[in-house]
C-alpha cells in the first residue's frame, strides 16, 4: 500500500517510488486546483470589475489585487504553527472554509455598486478573507505533501502544488470570462463560493500526519534560515505579479481583445515545465535550476514590454510562464534544506511569505508606475527587478549546506 510505502521511505531517509508520490500527492493535488479556481476565475475580470464597473483608478486597482497578497503575508506565521501543531489537514481544511467567505463577500459587494467606494471596500474585505485561506492552504498542503512522500521529494511536492496553482489560473481566466459574460460578477461571485466546498470531499479519506510540533516557533528563528531563498522568490515573483494584475488592462488598452489568453499560454507553459522537468530541482539542486529559469522569465517579460502584436505578448507569457515555473521550487528546495523539521510548516509559510511580500508590493507599485509611464512600462521595470534574483541564486550556490549533499 502506498502509505505505508511513504511512511517507511521516510524513515529510512529513502524516496518512495515515483508512482507513490504521485498517488499519495494526487487528492491534495487536486484540492488545491479546484479551490484555486476561486483564485483563477476572478483574475481577469476584477480588474475590469474595479476599473470599468466601479470607475476607479489603476493605483486602486493594484491596491484591490495587492491586499490579498498582504492579507496572506500577515496569516502565514500563523498558518504555519497551526499546520505543524494542529495538523496541516486541519490548516487546509479550515482555509478551504474562509475562501467560502471571500465569495460570500463577493457576492455582497454587488449590492453596492451604485455606492463604488462602499462596494470597493466590502471587495476588500473577500480579498482580504481570499488571502488568509490561500496561506492556510498552500502552507497546509505543501507540509502535508511534504510530510506524506518526505523531504527528499520536496521539489516534487512543491512542483505538483504549483501546476494544481497555476492549472487553476490557465483554466479559470478563461472559464472566468465566459462565466462573467453569461452571468456577470454574481456568477463569478457563486462559484468563488461554491468551488472551495467541493475541495472539502477531495480530502476526506486522505490520511492525516502526525504534528510536527509541541509548541509554537517563534517565525523570525526560521525566517532567518530560508531568508535567502526567500529573496530570490520574492525578486521573480515580480514577473508573474505584474502579468496577474495587469495583462487584462494591457490588452484593453492596445485594443487586443480577450487577455484570457495570456494568462492560459502563462499558465499552460507553467504545467509543461512542472511536468516534464519538475525533477530537476531535487536532482540537480535548486539554485542551478532557478538561476537558468529567472533569466528564461526575465525575456518572456521583455517580449510583453515590447510586443506590438497580441501574438508577441502570448509568447512573452509562454516564457514568462515557464520561467517562474520551476523559479518556484529551485529557491523552495533551497529553503527546505535549511529548515527543520519539525519546524517544517513554518519554514513553508516563510518561505511562501516572500510571494505575498512580491505580491503585495508589486501591484500598487506597478500601478503607480502604470499611471506615470503607461501601462507598457510595468514590464520593463518587471524584467528588471526578475533579472535581479539571478544575483540571489548565485549566493545559494556559493553557500549550499552540507545537508544538500546527503
Amino acid at each position: 500500500m502506498s502509505v505505508p510505502n511513504s511512511a517507511q521511505a521516510n524513515s529510512t531517509g529513502q524516496s518512495p517510488p515515483a508512482n507513490n508520490v504521485f498517488l499519495t500527492l494526487l487528492p491534495i493535488t487536486l484540492a488545491v486546483f479546484i479551490s484555486f479556481l476561486s483564485i483563477g476565475l476572478p483574475l481577469p475580470v476584477l480588474p475590469l470589475q474595479v476599473h470599468t464597473v466601479l470607475d476607479m483608478s489603476t493605483l486602486v486597482v493594484g491596491l484591490v489585487i495587492g491586499v490579498q497578497f498582504a492579507a496572506a503575508l500577515l496569516s502565514r506565521a500563523w498558518a504555519g504553527n497551526l499546520a505543524d501543531t494542529q495538523g496541516s489537514k486541519h490548516a487546509m481544511v479550515l482555509g478551504l472554509m474562509v475562501m467560502c467567505l471571500s465569495g460570500l463577500a463577493y457576492l455582497a459587494s454587488l449590492s453596492f455598486v451604485s455606492t463604488p467606494t462602499l462596494s470597493v471596500w466590502v471587495l476588500v474585505i473577500g480579498r482580504i478573507l481570499l488571502g488568509c485561506g490561500e496561506s492556510l492552504i498552500v502552507t497546509g498542503a505543501l507540509s502535508w505533501g511534504i510530510g506524506l512522500v518526505g523531504p527528499k521529494n520536496a521539489g516534487k511536492v512543491m512542483a505538483w502544488v504549483g501546476v494544481a496553482m497555476y492549472g487553476a489560473y490557465a483554466v479559470g481566466a478563461p472559464a472566468g470570462v465566459t462565466i462573467n459574460a453569461a452571468y456577470g460578477f454574481d456568477g463569478i461571485s457563486l462559484a468563488v463560493t461554491l468551488l472551495p466546498l467541493l475541495s472539502l470531499l477531495m480530502l476526506v479519506k486522505v490520511r492525516a500526519i502526525a504534528p510536527t510540533a509541541q509548541r509554537r516557533t517563534p517565525f523570525y528563528k526560521v525566517l532567518k534560515l530560508v531568508w535567502g531563498a526567500g529573496m530570490g522568490l520574492l525578486l521573480c515573483s515580480v514577473g508573474f505579479g505584474s502579468l496577474t494584475a495587469f495583462a487584462a488592462l494591457l490588452f484593453a488598452d492596445r485594443n487586443w481583445g480577450n487577455a484570457s489568453l495570456a494568462f492560459t499560454a502563462f499558465g499552460i507553459a507553467f504545467i509543461a515545465a512542472r511536468m516534464f522537468f519538475g525533477h530537476l530541482p531535487d536532482k540537480l539542486g535548486g539554485a542551478r535550476v532557478a538561476l537558468l529559469c529567472v533569466l528564461i522569465e526575465s525575456v518572456g517579460l521583455l517580449l510583453i514590454w515590447g510586443a506590438h502584436t497580441p501574438a508577441i505578448a502570448y509568447v512573452g507569457a509562454t516564457l514568462t510562464g515557464w520561467g517562474y515555473s520551476l523559479a518556484f521550487p529551485g529557491f523552495g528546495v533551497e529553503a527546505v534544506r535549511r529548515a527543520p523539521p519539525e519546524s517544517r510548516g513554518v519554514a513553508m509559510g516563510a518561505y511562501v511569505a516572500f510571494l505575498d511580500i512580491s505580491l503585495g508590493i508589486t501591484g500598487p507599485a506597478l500601478g503607480a508606475v502604470a499611471g506615470t509611464w503607461g501601462i507598457s512600462a510595468i514590464y520593463l521595470v518587471s524584467a528588471v527587478v526578475v533579472c535581479l534574483s539571478v544575483l540571489v541564486a548565485l549566493g545559494l550556490l556559493r553557500a549550499t549546506p552540507a545537508s544538500a549533499a546527503a
